[in-house]
Order: C-alpha cells, then structure tokens, then sequence
C-alpha cells in the first residue's frame, strides 16, 4: 500500500497519566488509515489495553475518532459490533477546544461496566 494512503503509526504515546479520581489524559499523533489482514484498510484508531486492582485480565479496547466517519463507516473490526449504539462506546468525540500546540483534543471515556459499558475485544 503506497504511504501516502496510510501515514506512519506512532509507535508509543507521551505523558500518560493516572489520577485517584479515575481521569486519564495522553498525548499522541493521531494515527492515520493503516492496512489489516487481507489488504483492507482499517479507520484510525488506537489500541487500548486497561489494567486495575480487581481486574484479574486487562482489557482489550480501540478508540476510534468521531471525525473519521466514513473510515469508520468502512472498518471492518468495528462492524463486527453487530448494535450500532454499542459501537459508538469506542468513539472519541472531537471536542472544541485546542491543545497548548493547537491540536485536536478528542474525549474518550471508559466505562467498565453499566449503561454505555466500553466494547472490549477478547484476543
């Protein structure tokens, strides 16, 4: 696939961090469209894993962006979500303020269990 149609993912993130409130905040690079199995294109996203006292696995998840709807639209590991409403837990909604550089900011929340509980991926 020709790097023009799938930018270079970021290998790690920077300045991730834990409260006892339960807040979580990173920075990254956004990830572009990068090719699956197969050749397919998946959306952007990244890969989550979730680790907590009283969790005795961790949790697999992806954060998808709400600004990449047609990708979305298209990525095969999301439509696998057969309830379109529990895709969504695995969407960060872009938010309207900027970042100190004037990036995107985007929120993400996880939801262990209850109402609009986060789709985990058993692998």
């Amino acid at each position: 696939m020709p790097a023009a149609c799938c930018p270079a993912r970021p290998t790690r993130t920077e300045g991730a961090a834990r409260r006892d409130s339960g807040v979580y905040a990173f920075e990254t690079i956004k990830p572009g469209a990068v090719e699956g199995r197969n050749g397919r294109v998946m959306a952007p996203h990244i890969n989550a894993w979730i680790v907590a006292r009283g969790i005795n696995i961790g949790l697999n998840t992806r954060i998808y962006f709400s600004d990449e709807a047609e990708a979305n639209g298209n990525d095969a590991v999301l439509n696998l979500i057969e309830w379109e409403q529990r895709r969504k837990t695995l969407v960060a909604e872009r938010q309207a303020k900027k970042s100190k550089d004037g990036g995107a900011v985007y929120r993400f929340d996880i939801r262990l269990q209850g109402e609009d509980e986060t789709v985990f991926f058993d692998v």
